[in-house]
């Protein structure tokens, strides 16, 4: 009896233990140019982590998290004066949701560790390339409000190559709109705010596919941990992301995302 009850408290341990890891990890990407999806796949074989309804269930979690996130940090934005803005990122939104929808199997087959280290690397080589030639101009738009239709849809087509997996949908969105004329710091709260739309739709479609099977047998406990874990740390993330922008460039994500790759594909 003794032996089961130990066992049992090293098991929800564990859990804990891998559910503020992953936390960290899907809290500390979502939003940076890195790929949270490469690093999750990555960081979730390192633990160990079974794709069970228990998995499933958590990701639904910390996807509501890293949305709650975004829509504390722009408060003012979630308006109906704002419906202009919203409006345009509805825009913005509709490439990849139509893409994702129909070619959906697809993309599902394309997830493997040798695609997302290729596409780390390819997004990196990118983000140097565009960074070596991008010169912030006068008549770059620094207020995502300012933002055009056009603009917005053109970033919206360049978002559809997140659906690559290991290609970052932040990191496709940020070049995008730096491609068509935003500041750097414009270009990242652009692609906060376009995450809005896009993991409501995902996690509303995971709740609807996966109903059956989410949140049965599961330790709420767990997902709890995961859930403040992961809004803390996305939370975090983005004041201090814009922080960095005032200073830095995107070089460096680019370097990092070249070395990922690269060791992805030496040790996997």
């Amino acid at each position: 009896m003794l032996q089961s009850i130990l066992i049992l408290h090293v098991g929800i341990f564990v859990d804990i233990f891998q559910s503020i890891i992953m936390g960290i990890v899907e809290g500390f990407t979502e939003f940076l140019p890195v790929s949270s999806t490469g690093h999750m796949i990555i960081v979730g074989d390192w633990l160990g982590v079974k794709q069970d309804s228990m998995v499933k269930a958590y990701e639904v979690i910390i996807q509501f998290a890293a949305i709650l996130a975004v829509v504390l940090n722009y408060k003012e934005k979630f308006s109906p004066k704002k419906i202009d803005l919203w409006m345009k990122l509805a825009v913005a939104f509709v490439p990849l949701g139509l893409v994702g929808f129909i070619f959906a199997k697809q993309v599902k087959a394309m997830f493997s560790v040798e695609i997302v280290a290729l596409m780390f690397i390819i997004g990196g080589i990118v983000f140097l390339v565009v960074e070596k030639f991008y010169t912030p101009k006068e008549h770059f738009i620094d207020d995502v409000e300012k933002v055009s239709y056009t603009q917005a849809l053109w970033i919206g087509i360049a978002q559809v190559f997140a659906l690559i997996p290991g290609t970052s949908r932040a990191g496709a969105s940020i070049i995008g709109a730096m491609l068509v004329g935003l500041t750097r710091k414009a270009s990242a709260e652009f692609s906060f705010l376009l995450a809005f739309p896009v993991m409501c739709a995902t996690t509303a479609y995971d709740l609807v596919k996966h109903r059956s099977e989410l949140f049965t047998d599961t330790n709420f406990a767990v997902l709890a941990v995961g859930f403040v874990v992961s809004f803390l740390v996305a939370y975090a993330t983005i004041k201090l992301f814009l922080k960095f922008l005032e200073t830095f460039t995107f070089v460096s994500f680019g370097i990092y995302r070249i070395l990922f790759g690269v060791a992805l594909l030496a040790f996997y």
